[in-house]
């Protein structure tokens, strides 16, 4: 990440997602930009409803300088309740869900009582209503394919209305959201690229024509 510190990070479009393998380094990336806008690294709003007053922000959190326009300023000003920012992530989503149905600020639905993939959508249109700083880690993980189709649009809806999303994903099908702006992230650092010359696209693409042309190596 030390190219992303010395040489900083524009984001281009509405929509954003950072995408790269496991230990790439894209969700370290995530939490470090949700902290940089004071949101909390656990998910959410701010730590202090769920008992955690004093986060440790991670090391890449510690040295990052964000920026914001005039507009995203004013959405994550304000209290708790008011502040037009969250992030999701999948490590925490699931305890989140159970906790916070009916707490003012977050969502009405009883989502406790709802399966992980219906909590999340319910947490999707309750959280992302309006023109706000939304960044999400891994959110496919309790998705369905139709339900994912369905967070693409909602992402595409929410570029429009002024906000900004930036989410770290192995999905394909999130990753082709209409007009998002995709960086992959490896071990050559961050660059821009193409949905169709993404290598998750590329593998998945052969593994769906030919599975046994990946599980030979797998199964003996």
């Amino acid at each position: 990440m030390a190219e992303l510190v010395d040489e900083g990070l524009r984001f281009e479009a509405p929509v954003t997602f950072f995408v790269g393998d496991n230990g790439s380094g894209k969700s370290t990336l995530v939490e470090a930009i949700a902290e940089g806008f004071k949101l909390d690294s656990y998910g959410g709003r701010l730590a202090a409803l769920r008992g955690r007053p004093n986060p440790t922000k991670t090391p890449l959190g510690e040295v990052l300088t964000l920026e914001t326009t005039a507009a995203g300023s004013r959405m994550l000003g304000g209290p708790r309740s008011r502040k037009q920012g969250f992030f999701l992530r999948a490590e925490t989503a699931f305890q989140m869900t159970e906790n916070l149905g009916g707490v003012p600020g977050y969502w009405d639905d009883n989502t406790a009582e709802m399966s992980h993939g219906e909590g999340f959508l319910a947490v999707f249109r309750a959280m992302f209503a309006k023109p706000g700083f939304y960044v999400m880690d891994e959110p496919e993980a309790a998705l369905s394919f139709t339900s994912c189709l369905r967070l693409v649009g909602l992402m595409h809806e929410l570029g429009k209305t002024g906000a900004q999303v930036v989410c770290a994903t192995h999905s394909p099908i999130l990753a082709a959201t209409p007009g998002a702006d995709i960086i992959e992230v490896g071990e050559h650092g961050f660059r821009r690229i193409k949905w169709d010359e993404l290598e998750l696209v590329d593998h998945w693409r052969r593994y769906l024509a030919n599975p046994d042309s990946y599980l030979r190596h797998i199964i003996d």
